[in-house]
């Protein structure tokens, strides 16, 4: 008798869960999937937003037709702002925004954004970043040591640019002068090619490489400086690139750059707005961590130089509350350590 009931049970799941499966395929069906990138066209998030946008359609069902809206601003807060105040909230909206812009509310300048990201929806992350210093070769400044006797001319567009090189000046003493106003990171290293700048900082080698392969020779005119991280890569490590970490001279120096570089684990976050309909929400989720373990993303990822890797929404969601509730006289140490002169 018990396993006729168990099966009956578990018909009864079967059914509920092909009723609920049905619905999501009725609500997508035809409709648009809309990302919102919160970079400009060619930059590093806008390759990641637009490589899940390719494949998580034939993940979802009813199969939405995806597209893209590119918002600049704010180091992501911009698309971030705009998914929680003005976009449809049924579901067929995603932002591709920055680590920085959801630590913004914890670390940045209060009142300046109005959204609470311990809320939100999260989707997953496509990608974890090592944020590196790049600097022409031709500056005056040839190791990460020379930055505490010699100025470098960083420019910035927002965002990691903005808050890894203050970061570097107000904690470790690092001699940076930022340039910014910027639209996003290719801006910056344009200001490169000119000469206008001599570096950038809080740039993510992943996206470096993809943007400028031929960086990666030896005979290119710029080198990374150092590696601004927790977890360090293993080609930086090979050829020499200090971790800035190493530099710290107290506990406390190293604890607020602990704070501070913990959002490289999830540098490409894909977010919902919170009231979106769960059901909607867990099928993106369960579509994005299929996406990113398709053969043809990653082929495709591999030829424009990406590196995905998948944190999921789950994950990114405990992250995220985890650092919100770091205890709050580090937050405040890490908050003036990054904060506009």
């Amino acid at each position: 008798m018990w396993r006729r009931w168990l099966a009956l049970f578990c018909l009864w799941l079967s059914m509920g869960h092909a009723r609920a499966q049905d619905a999501i395929e009725q609500f997508y069906r035809g409709k648009n999937l809309t990302i919102v990138i919160g970079s400009n066209v060619g930059g590093g998030y806008d390759a990641y937003g637009r490589l899940v946008g390719r494949y998580i359609g034939k993940y979802l069902p009813g199969h939405p037709t995806v597209v893209y809206n590119n918002m600049v601003g704010a180091g992501g807060a911009t698309a971030v702002n705009y998914l929680v105040s003005i976009a449809p909230r049924d579901g067929t909206v995603i932002a591709a925004t920055s680590s920085g812009s959801l630590l913004e509310p914890l670390l940045g300048e209060r009142g300046i954004v109005k959204y609470d990201p311990r809320a939100f929806n999260y989707i997953g992350s496509a990608n974890a970043e090592v944020s590196t210093c790049l600097m022409r070769k031709d500056a005056r400044v040839q190791t990460f040591a020379d930055v505490f006797s010699t100025e470098a001319i960083i420019g910035s567009s927002g965002g990691t640019t903005h808050d890894m090189p203050t970061a570097l000046k107000t904690t470790l003493g690092a001699k940076f002068r930022l340039i910014s106003g910027y639209p996003g990171t290719r801006e910056v290293l344009l200001a490169m090619d000119k000469g206008e700048v001599q570096g950038i900082c809080g740039m993510g080698y992943t996206s470096v490489v993809s943007q400028r392969p031929e960086w990666r020779s030896p005979d290119a005119p710029v080198r990374v400086l150092v590696q601004e991280t927790i977890r360090t890569d293993p080609e930086l490590d090979r050829a020499g690139v200090p971790r800035a970490l190493n530099f710290a001279r107290t506990p406390e120096q190293r604890q607020i750059l602990e704070i501070i570089y913990g959002q490289f684990a999830f540098t490409r976050p894909f977010v919902m707005a919170p009231d979106a309909p769960r059901e909607r929400v867990e099928a993106i989720r369960a579509a994005f961590t299929r996406t990113l373990a398709d053969p043809d993303l990653l082929a495709d990822a591999a030829r424009q130089g990406l590196q995905p890797s998948l944190m999921t929404g789950a994950k990114l969601e405990a992250t995220i509350k985890a650092l919100y509730a770091t205890p709050r006289d580090i937050v405040e140490k890490a908050r003036a350590a990054i904060a506009p002169p």
